[in-house]
């Protein structure tokens, strides 16, 4: 259920900060959200999965602590962030 290396490449470009960036927590969050968003979508049809269900929880949580770091590091930044994604309200 990985992403392909298309969309992969597309939501590092999007998010980097400087030339090089694969690994800044705007492009994980980025990366884990859309991972969230595909395996959401394959719960939907796929109810029994128990095993993707654990992983996208585990993801969730992920997300929320580099979530987390970023907006204790720099608050901009994760308003930002979250703004561009359309997670939180």
């Amino acid at each position: 259920m990985a992403l392909a290396v298309e969309q992969k490449s597309q939501v590092i470009s999007q998010y980097k900060i400087h030339k090089s960036d694969s690994g800044s927590p705007e492009v994980q969050v980025a990366l884990l959200s859309r991972r969230i968003l595909q395996l959401t979508e394959h719960l939907k049809s796929h109810k029994k999965d128990h095993h993707s269900e654990r992983g996208l929880l585990t993801m969730v949580s992920r997300r929320r602590r580099l979530l987390n770091y970023l907006k204790d590091r720099s608050p901009e930044r994760y308003k930002a962030l979250i703004q561009s994604l359309g997670i939180r309200r």
